[in-house]
């Protein structure tokens, strides 16, 4: 018989692969009703559990969502787990959004233009990869800034890894005005800049030099560009820790600007502090986080989520840790 475990103890709870494996074999310490979880590493900062659960309960469904700690290694064995221990489908964070392309039977639209899956449905024998958060971003951006992507310049941070590459090609097939990838090695961002301008061409844009622009993550390069960026995405995991180093040195940053970070846990970086000190408008992740999770929810559940209560789950949660 299961241990009871109450939504706060899923969201304080990490579970491991052998845990999973326990469950596929109908033991363990993951409860029956987690038919759901997010597949990361690390993952224990993650606070989806908190938005799905409280949205599970309030449509009356008996299944929970849980974190579960993923080694990049062990992705495929452990989707394999979560399919034999009865689940519903995973969200995938960091590391393994690029990786799961290749571990899908299907792929819907946008997961095949970002190369990217952060959702999976178990249907049937099938595992179908679907991308959430290129929507969330352009519902969070709107949500946080009364602004849509298509009607900014948009400098991205990190755009060689997963996140940011999603990121960059959300932007791209938004249509945004102008798109510059800054990343610390300038090659990894050169295949994204290249599919982002092919998603770019149109009409009102003159050609390939005018769409992307690639730079590394040096002052002097960001210096220049940032003069003409109205907003400013950090796609790395740098900020997640005191000790990281600045992306941007604080000085560069201006009073017109728009600063997104996607972390968020803590809630104010050091590049929020630094921008709020600027007089720029400022916003952590959590409106994407809370996006992306009502999109995902909906596939799973093939029903409306319930954005208001997620949200309020999202907001008593971060008050209470004052």
């Amino acid at each position: 018989m299961d241990a009871p475990m109450t939504d706060a103890d899923l969201q304080q709870t990490t579970f491991t692969l052998d845990d999973l494996s326990a469950r596929s074999e109908v033991r363990g310490p993951i409860p029956s009703n987690v038919r759901l979880g997010v597949l990361g590493s690390p993952v224990a900062h993650s606070l989806s559990p908190i938005l799905h659960n409280a949205a599970l309960t309030a449509l009356g469904e008996d299944i929970r969502y849980a974190k579960i700690e993923c080694p990049p290694d062990q992705l495929s064995h452990a989707i394999q787990r979560a399919r034999h221990a009865g689940f519903i489908g995973l969200n995938l964070t960091v590391p393994h959004k690029i990786a799961a392309v290749e571990l899908c039977d299907e792929l819907d639209e946008t997961a095949r233009q970002l190369g990217a899956v952060n959702t999976l449905l178990f249907d049937g024998e099938k595992t179908v990869g679907f991308n959430t958060d290129g929507s969330g971003l352009v519902r969070a951006i709107r949500d946080t800034f009364a602004m849509d992507l298509r009607d900014l310049r948009v400098m991205i941070l990190g755009a060689g890894g997963g996140a940011g590459s999603a990121a960059a090609l959300q932007c791209a097939l938004e249509k945004c005005p102008r798109l510059v990838l800054a990343n610390r090695t300038r090659e990894k961002a050169l295949d994204v800049a290249d599919k982002a301008t092919r998603l770019l061409l149109s009409d009102r844009l003159e050609g390939p030099e005018d769409l992307v622009t690639v730079i590394p993550l040096a002052p002097d390069d960001l210096r220049e560009q940032l003069t003409r960026t109205d907003l400013v995405i950090n796609a790395t995991s740098l900020g997640m820790k005191r000790s990281d180093p600045r992306l941007i040195p604080a000085a560069l940053l201006t009073p017109d600007l728009m600063v997104y970070d996607m972390i968020y846990r803590p809630s104010v970086t050091r590049l929020l502090e630094d921008a709020r000190a600027s007089g720029a408008r400022t916003a952590n992740g959590l409106a994407m986080l809370l996006h992306q999770g009502a999109l995902s929810l909906e596939i799973w559940l093939n029903r409306p989520a319930l954005l208001d209560v997620m949200r309020k789950a999202l907001t008593d949660f971060e008050k209470a840790q004052k």
